[in-house]
């Protein structure tokens, strides 16, 4: 788009975005069960047995109980509720769930693309309170940053690639995006990222 028109579509992550940081979850998880504090995020980028389960969860392919089981087995944990326990020191982030409802008040069309833990997870009255259009990953078999995912984002919510801004967390998800022509935020902490939509999107979001 022109530099200086506004965008007319935001699409957001949900882990580490609409909630508070999941890597700080995974070390008091860690810490708990008497790991190393980087156990969990080393296995995922180091280890590809372990990446291999977590693409499997969040494309669909593997079930929920399954990844508890053989991800236990390699972490040296219980596998009972494993993925709960993972996640229990995350939380809401009410100011960016407030944005992104302040967004879409505006006018703006709000979608959601997030790779999943398992698809029952979501609060989907919340869901549909603060998004157009919602993808998660277990329900098209598809993850980030596979680039299919965020054209179905784009059009989730009936706006080109180039008409929307995408937020994550993980800057290695932001870079097929943007080549999609989509602006991108990478999410450090609430007030930079909305400073920022503020700017892209034109509108008032506090």
């Amino acid at each position: 788009m022109t530099a200086g028109i506004a965008r007319r579509g935001l699409l957001v992550d949900w882990g580490g975005v609409l909630t508070t940081d999941l890597f700080a979850s995974f070390r008091a998880f860690c810490e708990l069960e008497g790991l190393d504090p980087e156990a969990v995020p080393r296995r995922f980028r180091d280890d590809q047995a372990s990446r291999d389960l977590l693409i499997g969860l969040e494309t669909g392919a593997l079930g929920e109980l399954e990844f508890e089981r053989r991800f236990a087995a390699i972490l040296g944990v219980a596998p009972a509720r494993l993925i709960d326990r993972m996640f229990s020191g995350s939380q809401l982030e009410s100011t960016m769930l407030a944005a992104v409802g302040a967004a879409r008040r505006a006018g703006v069309r709000t979608g959601l693309i997030s790779n999943s833990w398992g698809t029952g997870r979501y609060d989907r009255r919340l869901l549909a309170e603060l998004f157009d259009g919602v993808v998660i990953s277990g329900e098209v078999g598809v993850r980030k940053p596979a680039p299919r995912i965020y054209r179905l984002g784009a059009d989730a919510i009936g706006l080109p690639p180039s008409e929307c801004v995408f937020v994550d967390d993980l800057p290695f998800n932001l870079t097929p995006a943007r080549e999609l022509g989509m602006a991108t935020i990478h999410h450090v902490d609430p007030r930079g990222t909305i400073a920022d939509l503020e700017r892209l999107l034109g509108v008032s979001l506090t």
